[in-house]
């Protein structure tokens, strides 16, 4: 934003800039280059991080819609200020990133080192051996005596026989060592998917997984619909009993969408007070099932609030979407998210013409 602050100080009418022609035209040329930089650091961002970078890349693509031909001063510095932090923060999570795959690699390399210097050191005292015997067998051509010749041979195969059952045996608990510490390592792997794949709270679905799953039904092709839920007076509830209770009521809420949907139906925590059910049905059966989910886990819930145990109602906002032709999970969820605030808004309308 350097090359733009001598604009920024040109004389301004309101909070837009006015300049000359020839300046106007620079700056305008000045304004598209630095959109043009935000686009390719976010392109870049994906290859230097794929894990991280589509979100660098989305947050740089909506501060480059900010900037026009034509802006106010105010616009270019919370512009500026905003690609210093997006910059600054995906810069310390893909630090973290790397440096956690870092880690992962070392440890397997120090693995692979040992187990490779344990065959290298069983490999060297067996060639040791062997040629001990070879040179033994060498001079078994010089002896005359059918006795020597005999017990030389006996000898020599025995020793032979015992280095290679030693380097059998050696190699077996070798291998079984590097089976023990790749099984340990694949645990470690299976618990962190375990991990990412589970809401802490109450052991959905997390987002990013379901997303996931969303995501592998589309590709498939099968019907798919989404149900968005969101609790309907939750601050509230938050602000009345506490913290705790808010979170007591988030984990019954989620025991009862468990025990009303099939094992089959994906169910998660989209985030807050809301949850995510993903059927493969089309929408007629999409919708019989949801009325009958509402029916079920809205109602009467016993919490232990400030002041001891106390019954909640508790109702619920519902956006219900049956995925289009063609049409990507970004969009399908928007229709149902659309759907839940339509509901949400109806059930507020309702509330207020009860009230006297």
């Amino acid at each position: 934003m350097i090359s733009l602050k001598k604009y920024l100080d040109a004389p301004q009418a309101g909070s837009a800039v006015y300049l000359e022609s020839e300046d106007s035209g620079l700056l305008s040329a000045t304004l598209a280059a630095y959109r043009s930089a935000l686009s390719e650091m976010g392109s870049c961002s994906l290859n230097a991080c794929p894990a991280l970078g589509n979100s660098l890349r989305q947050g740089l693509g909506k501060l480059e819609a900010k900037l026009s031909a034509t802006v106010s001063r105010g616009t270019v510095e919370a512009v500026e200020k905003k690609v210093q932090e997006q910059l600054q923060d995906w810069g310390k999570q893909t630090a973290g990133h790397y440096r956690k795959q870092t880690s992962e690699i070392k440890e397997m390399l120090i693995v692979m080192s040992r187990t490779a210097e344990s065959v290298g050191q069983r490999d060297q005292r067996a060639a040791g051996q062997m040629h001990e015997v070879t040179t033994r067998l060498e001079k078994i051509a010089t002896l005359e005596d059918l006795t020597q010749i005999r017990a030389s041979i006996e000898k020599s195969a025995g020793e032979l026989k015992t280095s290679i059952d030693r380097m059998t045996a050696e190699g077996k608990a070798a291998i079984e060592e590097l089976k023990a510490e790749v099984t340990t390592y694949q645990a470690k792997l299976e618990e962190a998917e375990l991990i990412a794949s589970r809401d802490g709270l109450t052991g959905l679905g997390s987002r990013l997984w379901v997303e996931g799953q969303i995501e592998r039904r589309i590709k498939s092709g099968a019907p798919l619909c989404v149900a968005i839920i969101d609790i309907n007076g939750f601050k509230p509830i938050n602000d009345e009993h506490g913290h705790l209770a808010g979170d007591e009521v988030l984990k019954q809420f989620a025991g009862e969408l468990q025990s009303v949907c099939r094992s089959v139906d994906l169910i998660g925590r989209w985030g807050g007070d809301e949850f995510i059910i993903v059927l493969d049905c089309d929408l007629a059966k999409a919708k019989a099932k949801i009325e009958r989910l509402r029916e079920w886990v809205c109602g009467s819930y016993k919490i232990h609030g400030r002041n001891g145990p106390t019954k909640l109602h508790v109702d619920a906002a519902i956006g219900l979407a049956e995925r289009l032709r063609d049409e990507s999970m970004k969009g399908l969820l928007e229709r149902a998210d659309a759907g839940m605030y339509r509901d949400k808004a109806a059930f507020r309308a309702k509330e207020s013409t009860s009230k006297p």
